[in-house]
């Protein structure tokens, strides 16, 4: 056996879990890196005097540190996170409401809130989207045996649902969207009786009706209303002038062929708003073509069907809970940005998990795939590509 080989397998020796999802991941991290190099190139020259490698460098120091917290979090036994759960939502509330009052201020919406004394600053968002998810998947487990009565079982699953998300809608209507349908999703796998789900589907787009009507009146209700508006307008006359980011985005993915220009050889990065995270996927297909775009689609796919196995071999209903929601929200993400990409959705603001360069969301994210893994590592199987009880 060689020295790579060696290396190779002691790495995988000291991976728990899921070996596919360590692999998907792998493969994911190196494509990013590649594509935050090459989509960077045009910024580099802006405000780093040509130095091409800066934020490669800088992704490449989040990414590892996402992998470490990856790691640590894959060790942790799944079952203490149904704790950690009622701590992040309990934390996660009150950060909400503080980025609504005094958070940056960026495109006429308060999604940031700086950390004081470390510069660092994160969407509150992102984390409250993992809190409601674990925390949806707690209250499924221990609430199986009243599940269908709505006093016992519904109420108290939806009011977090509706607090969270309704704090999260004005200033990020695409995060609300995907949080809303995980957590339909995880009530529909958690045996919610159906008339109470399409009660709460209901209550939520009457919702949103009576508050754009009401912000019609009162802009500073809803100041992101406009910026909406003005989305859905541009997708659906294509002739519009605002339609600039979307066109580039075909041109990118129009002469990429079926193999791409090879990598670095980019010219939408040029012209395209945010290559590197919004439009990161635009830059792939150019640069690896059909192939490359379909192969990405694929992974994200291969990671969604490994949660649903894992969450169907899980040994309790918390787990199981947990690897469905965590990654369905994270698959569904990621093909609301594809979509995006080839003009098939509005433009959004969401980044591509695990490929667009970014701080605080990769983190996140990393964390939640550590979760999923930690699940996975809980498993009895003889399957061989989930490593064994003994390994821990």
């Amino acid at each position: 056996m060689s020295n790579y080989q060696t290396f190779i397998k002691k790495f995988f020796d000291n991976l728990y879990g899921d070996r596919i999802i360590w692999i998907v991941v792998m493969v994911l991290s190196v494509l990013s890196l590649l594509a935050v190099w090459s989509s960077t190139g045009s910024l580099a020259y802006k405000y780093q005097e040509g130095n091409t490698f800066y934020y490669m460098l800088k992704h490449a120091g989040l990414m590892i540190f996402g992998l470490f917290i990856m790691y640590l979090a894959h060790l942790v036994k799944y079952k203490y996170y149904s704790r950690v759960a009622q701590i992040l939502l309990f934390l996660a509330v009150p950060l909400l409401v503080m980025t609504l009052l005094t958070g940056a201020n960026l495109n006429e919406a308060s999604r940031w809130l700086y950390i004081p004394g470390i510069n660092l600053s994160f969407q509150t968002s992102d984390l409250a989207k993992l809190a409601l998810i674990m925390y949806l998947a707690r209250l499924l487990s221990k609430k199986q045996d009243d599940i269908k009565d709505l006093r016992k079982g519904f109420i108290p699953l939806i009011a977090p649902i509706l607090i969270t998300v309704v704090l999260i809608f004005p200033a990020n209507f695409s995060t609300a969207a995907i949080l809303f349908t995980t957590s339909i999703i995880l009530l529909f796998i958690g045996r919610i009786s159906l008339k109470y789900i399409f009660g709460l589907l209901g209550m939520g787009l009457v919702g949103v009706l009576m508050l754009v009507l009401v912000a019609q009146s009162y802009p500073k209700l809803l100041p992101r209303l406009g910026t909406w508006q003005s989305r859905i307008e541009s997708f659906s006359d294509k002739d519009s002038e605002g339609n600039y980011q979307a066109e580039q985005s075909k041109i990118a993915i129009a002469t990429g062929g079926l193999f791409g220009k090879l990598p670095g050889n980019s010219m939408q990065r040029n012209f395209l708003p945010h290559p590197y995270s919004d439009f990161i996927y635009s830059i792939i297909i150019e640069e690896y073509g059909f192939a490359g775009g379909f192969i990405v689609v694929l992974l994200y796919l291969v990671l969604l069907y490994r949660a649903v196995r894992i969450a169907i071999q899980s040994p309790g209903t918390f787990g199981a809970f947990l690897s469905i929601g965590l990654m369905f929200s994270l698959v569904f993400q990621a093909f609301i940005n594809m979509g995006v990409a080839v003009n098939l959705l509005p433009v959004t603001g969401q980044p591509l998990p695990l490929l667009s360069m970014g701080g605080t969301s990769l983190w996140f994210t990393s964390f939640s795939i550590g979760i999923v893994l930690s699940v996975s590592k809980e498993i009895n199987s003889t399957d061989e590509n989930i490593i064994p009880d003994d390994h821990e």
